[in-house]
């Protein structure tokens, strides 16, 4: 029994969708959703669905009950600072994997561990100290330590269109991977059907290169077929968009520190290997995703 959270999110609808084709028979799929209606009638009829959030105990609780293998991913909630966020979210959880012996637990993460930027990258610590913890009940863990998402790019989508814009807070030819969600999906799917692994550790998944804000414009350009450019925003002015829109002032903060210590180098703590670079481009990308986003 493999247990997905967050199964009508991004990386878990595609991890769901993944899990569903390739899955043997034996294998029961069970879902933590909070609204069954977000998952497809199809995906329904083939899956034990538990409702509710995977944040309270009595549901991980029930989720966790004979399950082999967990994947566990957070979704943000910009209400609360970053350590209730993510290790506050996560310690019910924890007591129900230790309770229930479940075997292995896949997490989505981030890249970081071990750089001199590790203890003040904002959300990035929080993300690493939920790993400590889901890692501290014995269970198998893997730690999906993923650089930022080509799929970020979407909350730009309307600037594109009509400015042809977007904007981040590192230098322009600041290169660091990125990675497209569905190849996170995959990595993911590969860990959870062979448990095989023991003990608890980390898996980058870095995309097929690294990319500038100079590179992305210049691919988005050439993709879209229309110009884009870059500009890059201040952490002050950051700050206060995203706390005059009602965010959590500690959450904005552990953002604006994500976003200095990836600047500083965060995401380079990695060797790129052909083991941790994932298939899809951001040409492909762009093509598949962005430009219909874009120009529709």
């Amino acid at each position: 029994m493999i247990v997905i959270t967050a199964p009508t999110g991004n990386i878990g609808s595609h991890l769901l969708s993944r899990l569903l084709r390739s899955a043997p028979a034996e294998e029961g799929l069970r879902v933590v959703v909070r609204d069954p209606a977000r998952l497809p009638g199809e995906v329904r009829e083939r899956v034990e669905v538990i409702t509710g959030s995977h944040g309270d105990p009595e549901v991980v609780d029930r989720a966790f009950e004979g399950a082999d293998a967990v994947f566990w991913l957070v979704p943000p909630d910009s209400s609360l600072t970053p350590e209730a966020a993510y290790s506050g979210f996560t310690r019910p959880a924890a007591q129900a994997l230790a309770a229930h012996g479940v075997g292995h637990v896949v997490g989505v993460s981030a890249l970081g561990r071990g750089t001199p930027v590790a203890d003040r990258a904002g959300l990035v610590t929080a993300y690493l100290a939920m790993d400590d913890l889901i890692a501290s009940t014995g269970v198998a863990h893997r730690a999906l330590a993923c650089p930022s998402f080509f799929e970020n790019l979407l909350e730009e989508a309307d600037s594109i269109r009509e400015n042809g814009v977007f904007t981040d807070l590192v230098a322009a030819d600041r290169k660091a991977p990125m990675v497209a969600v569905a190849d996170i999906a995959a990595a993911a799917a590969a860990l959870l059907l062979d448990r095989s692994w023991t003990g608890a550790g980390s898996v980058p998944v870095l995309g097929p290169r690294d990319l500038s804000p100079a590179d992305l414009a210049r691919i988005m350009t050439e993709q879209l077929g229309r110009p884009v450019r870059y500009e890059r925003q201040s952490y002050d002015d950051l700050y206060s968009a995203l706390v005059g829109h009602g965010l959590d002032a500690a959450f904005v903060q552990g953002i604006v520190d994500m976003k200095r210590a990836k600047d500083d180098g965060l995401d380079a703590g990695v060797p790129r290997t052909d083991e941790s670079s994932s298939p899809t481009t951001f040409e492909q990308w762009c093509v598949q995703v962005l430009k219909p986003a874009v120009l529709t």
